[in-house]
């Protein structure tokens, strides 16, 4: 169980009141826990989250810990489609010791706790675990040969700017199969990201500015809950700030006859402003970039090596 507080004094006092109900150890100050390393420059004010260590593992267990490294998670020249699932026996029979579901599953982990940079191709290939095929399987390595390259990277928190920014991309039509869009988020709070996803959409999207609307509306919900969450732990500020790179979906949900009856947006709760593409950090949410667009999106993300 983590304790956290800014007075050392109040600290103390809990750990106290809850020993007298439950027996405990006070293992010192955190340095580890569900597998992400803790470390911390209290001069700075910096911390950082790390899983170096649990995608050391990953990449033992599955043989690619010597793999070549590349420098995305996943490369524009895969077009994962259904087509590319087994259909006849000898190939069912070949793909049915390959240990998909499981780097699948070990991706996800590391996607969700510290590695944002993943969550888009993570969240393709996932699509594939009932019935993976052989070029399914070559992009799952891929995204470990990324993780391979990139393992000692973790998210650093500690900046002046203590605030919560949102940003929020659509990618029209991204799926190959059903021409579905995908919406993409990322939430970030002193200097990194403490939330997001990268999500193909529920309906097809009739335009580009429907996909991004649907976007914006999902993003908007999640930073509603994050201002909520940190309004009770007594922090407070007076703009929150949502950036989109469309200015039609801007303008869209500035409409007021259009979205006059929708619910989540009743009371300038949030405030939507355009960003441009290059400063937008989603964009990795929602499509494999190149190299040179996607590490400043990691950038974007907090997403950097640590000092040592």
């Amino acid at each position: 169980m983590l304790i956290v507080g800014r007075n050392v004094g109040e600290i103390d006092r809990l750990k106290k009141e809850l020993s007298k109900s439950f027996a405990m150890k006070d293992l010192g100050p955190a340095k580890q826990i569900l597998g992400m390393r803790i470390s911390r420059d209290r001069r700075n004010g910096k911390i950082w989250l790390s899983q170096e260590r649990y995608i050391g593992r990953v990449l033992e267990r599955f043989n690619m810990s010597k793999a070549k490294a590349v420098s995305t998670p996943l490369r524009g020249h895969f077009k994962l489609s259904v087509k590319h699932c087994p259909t006849s026996d000898e190939e069912k029979e070949a793909m049915k010791n390959v240990p998909y579901a499981s780097v699948v599953g070990s991706l996800m982990y590391a996607m969700v706790c510290t590695r944002p940079d993943i969550a888009h191709a993570v969240g393709i290939v996932s699509r594939f675990l009932s019935n993976p095929g052989k070029e399914h399987w070559r992009a799952v390595k891929w995204i470990l040969r990324y993780l391979r390259g990139t393992s000692r990277v973790c998210l650093c928190f500690g900046n002046d700017k203590t605030t919560l920014d949102g940003y929020t991309d659509a990618n029209m039509a991204s799926d190959v199969d059903s021409r579905k869009s995908t919406s993409g988020y990322m939430m970030n709070f002193a200097g990194a990201a403490v939330s997001w996803k990268s999500k193909l959409q529920k309906y097809v999207a009739s335009s580009t500015t429907e996909a991004e609307y649907i976007a914006v509306t999902e993003a908007c919900k999640e930073m509603l809950w994050l201002k909520k969450f940190l309004q009770e732990l007594g922090i407070k500020q007076e703009r929150y700030v949502l950036y989109c790179d469309s200015q039609s979906a801007i303008h869209l949900c500035k409409n007021p006859t259009f979205h006059s009856r929708s619910k989540h947006r009743g009371e300038k709760l949030l405030e939507l402003n355009k960003v441009h593409t290059d400063d937008n950090g989603s964009d990795m949410m929602t499509k494999s970039l190149p190299s040179g667009k996607h590490i400043p999106c990691r950038d974007e993300a907090g997403l950097v090596l640590p000092p040592i």
